[in-house]
């Protein structure tokens, strides 16, 4: 019994072909090849070609529109297995096509080429008619070579491809209408690998330099995710950077470290602020807490560098009269940027930084390094 359902006449196509190129490509090559056999075409270069309007493509594989029809076409031609010389279907609403016929070869009557390097321009692949094995030496065609140059693949990584491509299909003895699709297959997934490979290794030999800077994304786990003030970690920047180059080592995860490092620092931080809101002026005998120095280590500054700053900046903050709630944070502060300048890591280009440091060698560690201003000034973090 049949269907009812099936009143017309039904696309045939092969199964194994479907499994190497393609499911439409498959169906598309089929409906193509049928209508080759009372189509007249017109020989031109060595190929005959066909040319199709929308009515025709339309009643023959009306489940496609027309961007559909665009892209397996362009798929086929991309797989070497047709030859389009119209423009894009959809623009066009016409298929002038020919069959890759210079892309049919014989295995077992392909010549050996002497040189691996500069292989004779045999073929692809059949493009219509039988399944064959691959040949011992089948090298892709011109056409399947100016695909492959469209991914930017090198000439020699697909001659070094080749010979281990032929050997595993001659081994399995498994014959395909289109080596070129596979091969261009095999030779894209072993391009993508080397590729990661190559970027994996690049990314492990990262180190760090006087110009690093945490990337946006890190930036904005910090602000917004762990309520960190953009200031206070502007100010870890130098002395993270310092230390790293300093031990020299290599990595691929700066941000991931710089955010822990960031992360423990506003904890200790958080620590040493004074709770009592009342501003007053700074003791006579005055003396970061101690989680002010525990702050500073994680930022792996010197505390003896820490400890040379207390008496002037005593001296100054008395002299002024001024009154803050927080001298803890000011003195975090005061530190931090102080630590930075004398390894001239403020600066914007390496001359200033050289100037900088020359300068700082005869008069490091002072509040009189910079004007009162930029010295003394809150920051938003210092409160």
């Amino acid at each position: 019994m049949t269907s009812s359902l099936i009143s017309e006449k039904p696309l045939l196509f092969s199964p194994s072909l479907a499994a190497t190129i393609g499911l439409e490509e498959a169906i598309l090559l089929s409906a193509l090849n049928d209508i080759a056999h009372y189509l007249p075409g017109q020989y031109r270069q060595g190929q005959r070609w066909h040319r199709l309007d929308s009515s025709q493509l339309e009643h023959l594989l009306p489940f496609w529109s027309a961007l559909d029809l665009q892209r397996v076409s362009k798929s086929l031609r991309d797989k070497g297995i047709i030859l389009i010389d119209s423009p894009p279907y959809s623009e066009s609403q016409q298929l002038h096509f020919a069959f890759n016929e210079s892309g049919q070869e014989s295995g077992a009557h392909s010549p050996q080429p002497s040189s691996a390097t500069q292989p004779p321009p045999p073929s692809s692949g059949p493009a219509s008619g039988g399944a064959n094995r691959i040949g011992p030496g089948w090298r892709p065609d011109r056409e399947l070579m100016r695909h492959i140059a469209q991914h930017n693949v090198p000439d020699h990584f697909v001659w070094e491809q080749l010979p281990e491509f032929i050997a595993y299909w001659r081994e399995r003895g498994e014959s395909h209408h289109a080596w070129g699709a596979k091969f261009l297959k095999h030779l894209l997934r072993q391009w993508r690998e080397a590729q990661t490979e190559q970027q994996s290794r690049q990314d492990h030999e990262h180190a760090m330099h006087s110009q690093w800077r945490p990337s946006r994304d890190a930036l904005e786990v910090l602000v917004k995710h762990a309520n960190i003030s953009l200031a206070f970690i502007e100010d870890a920047i130098p002395e993270f950077v310092l230390y790293w180059k300093e031990r020299g080592d290599v990595g691929r995860t700066w941000n991931s470290k710089f955010i822990q490092h960031v992360k423990r620092q506003w904890l200790r931080y958080n620590a040493a602020l004074e709770h009592d809101t009342e501003p007053r002026r700074i003791p006579e005998n005055w003396q970061p807490s101690r989680d002010v120095y525990d702050v500073l280590k994680l930022a792996n500054i010197d505390l003896a560098f820490a400890q040379r700053q207390v008496p002037e900046f005593v001296l100054y903050w008395r002299d002024s009269n001024q009154v803050h709630s927080s001298w803890n944070t000011k003195f975090l502060q005061h530190v931090k940027f102080h630590w930075a300048r004398q390894h001239a890591l403020t600066t914007d280009n390496a001359q200033a930084g050289q100037d900088a440091g020359q300068q700082d060698s005869r008069r490091a560690g002072t509040t009189r390094d910079r004007s009162l201003v930029q010295d003394l000034t809150d920051r938003s973090w210092a409160r």
